[in-house]
């Protein structure tokens, strides 16, 4: 039954080609049938699309440029519209092209428009302000009002989606100024249906309420459903987000209504999920799982049917493109057996010339062949020399920031343990010269205690920790700088701990080296991953290894 209906469609379609009198029609005329073809192509994109190609071609048969140009025009609508934007362009863009011989300037300035908001869809958004500016250029030269206020429409919307409401505002007043001007309410309704949007993404609810109403109300005189669905809906949405929920329920109920009515599939899905979010807001979940699962129910059905169309649909353009390569590629060979034809004396008579030339010239070919092959073995052979030369040096390279990390780690060992026989050797004499201490010689005492002082302040003296410390940063290269992003608390003391730490020494060398006790390095340690937040039974000394 659907098959046959669509057939029935197509007859139809086809009976206004042969009716129309392509080179016959008023322009007007011409645009009330294209944008009844428009109205039909929602249900039938692909049937209408073969209907087009057929009124292009006999348009470019009859030199109808105009019905040529519009049906371009129509085509790359149509694939706009089913998302195939490659296809769609290469449309405009021959519809640009004849427009521009045509020199209709209202036609070429709408096809611009056209082009702006698929740029816009493509993400390219200076080419769609580039090509809006042509627009208005264009209907200004003609005093198109109507056509200003489109771009100016669609010049708000594109700064609505970036965020630049001043300038949104002003271009979408711009364009209701212009539709008041020339009496259009569908135009106005269009763009109260805007400024509500531009003042919902502002949480201006009260005056997004109005401009939707207004919008509503006009809908409403022309008993236009369809375009009213999508304002209810709206209005619904604004009454849920001001917290009146039972009222938002009601217009979102209306807007179920008239898109089960219509049977618009994509509006059904919208209402019921605005109906499932009211219901889940005022807390009653039966209903809520319910509008929500008929949401999904219709957004499947949507799918499942848009699959359909752009499967009948991809199936019209790749019989276009192969009917399209079909008369190429005849109109090819018929040209190319005139071309033969004709070229064939000519070629016999150069093949008798080329024939001496080229049997003469061979053997030189053949010389500089052997020659030029001979330079490219040479420079082939030179390359590869220079290829293994760098390679040698790179090898060399290698071996010598070896032996230089070799070398720092072994002055860094040497370092270490001159610090630990210092530090032994200063420790062994402090306790002798204690000793002396506690032995009470009074005439010996000032000056032993003067000893031990002396010692005391090499234990910190900081020329050797400044040494260790260089050659510890040159064999760890930007391990403090690690250590820092853990934390920036880390005093000089808790540096030489975690350095000592790092290069593996064991707690009596790192407690005598320090000048502390192995209790108070026991602190330290503690102190250390407290600071480090190292969390509880990881090893201090691994974390730190593995820095």
């Amino acid at each position: 039954m659907i098959k046959l209906y669509i057939r029935l469609i197509q007859l139809s379609l086809y009976l206004f080609l042969l009716t129309a009198g392509t080179t016959a029609l008023a322009q007007s005329n011409k645009t009330d049938r294209f944008q009844q073809l428009q109205l039909l192509a929602q249900q039938h994109p692909d049937s209408v699309l073969i209907i087009l190609k057929k009124i292009h071609a006999t348009a470019v048969q009859d030199n109808d440029n105009l019905t040529a140009g519009m049906s371009l025009q129509q085509m790359g609508q149509i694939c706009f519209n089913q998302g195939h934007y490659a296809q769609a362009l290469d449309f405009y863009l021959h519809a640009d092209k004849v427009f521009g011989q045509v020199g209709n300037k209202d036609l070429l300035a709408e096809n611009l428009g056209k082009m702006g908001i698929l740029y816009y869809y493509n993400r390219q958004s200076d080419k769609s302000f580039q090509l809006y500016k042509k627009a208005l250029a264009l209907y200004g030269a003609t005093n198109n009002k109507k056509g200003q206020a489109e771009i100016f429409g669609a010049i708000g919307h594109l700064y609505e989606k970036h965020h630049k409401y001043d300038s949104s505002f002003y271009y979408q007043r711009l364009a209701l100024s212009s539709y008041k001007r020339i009496g259009d309410d569908y135009g106005q309704a269009k763009i109260y249906e805007n400024l509500g949007s531009i003042h919902e993404d502002l949480a201006n609810y009260d005056s997004s309420y109005a401009c939707f109403k207004k919008s509503l109300e006009i809908y409403n005189k022309y008993n236009n459903e369809v375009a009213s669905i999508e304002v209810v809906n709206n209005i619904g949405d604004i009454l849920r987000k001001t917290g009146k929920y039972e009222q938002g329920i009601v217009q979102s109920r209306k807007a179920y209504a008239l898109s089960l009515k219509t049977g618009n599939l994509y509006q059904l899905a919208a209402s019921c999920r605005d109906l499932g979010k009211s219901y889940q807001l005022m807390n009653r979940m039966d209903s809520a799982y319910h509008y929500l699962e008929l949401s999904r129910k219709y957004s499947l059905d949507v799918y499942s049917r848009e699959s359909l169309k752009q499967t009948s649909f991809l199936q019209v353009l790749y019989d276009m493109d192969k009917k399209s390569d079909e008369i190429t590629r005849l109109n090819n060979i018929r040209k190319t057996n005139q071309i033969v034809t004709i070229a064939g004396i000519t070629i016999f008579l150069l093949l008798v010339v080329l024939g001496f030339v080229t049997f003469s010239r061979q053997r030189l070919k053949i010389r500089d062949q052997r020659v030029l092959a001979e330079q490219n073995r040479s420079i082939f052979e030179a390359q590869r020399d220079l290829m293994e030369l760098e390679l040698k040096n790179k090898q060399l390279e290698e071996e010598s920031l070896k032996q230089q990390l070799d070398l720092k780690g072994q002055e860094l060992s040497s370092h270490t343990l001159n610090l630990i026989k210092n530090n032994q050797l200063l420790e062994s004499m402090r306790n002798t010269l204690q000793d002396m201490v506690k032995e009470d010689k009074r005439d010996q005492k000032r000056q032993m205690q003067q000893i031990i002082l002396q010692i005391n302040q090499s234990f910190n003296h900081e020329q050797h920790w400044k040494e260790f410390t260089v050659a510890f940063e040159q064999v760890h290269q930007s391990f403090f700088d690690k250590l820092k992003q853990r934390s920036n608390d880390l005093t000089s003391t808790d540096l030489r701990l975690i350095a000592l730490l790092k290069v593996n020494m064991d707690s009596k060398d790192i407690a005598g080296l320090l000048g502390i006790s192995i209790d108070s390095l026991r602190v330290a340690r503690y102190r250390l991953r407290k600071k480090l937040n190292i969390e509880q039974g990881e090893n201090l000394t691994t974390f730190i290894q593995a820095l």
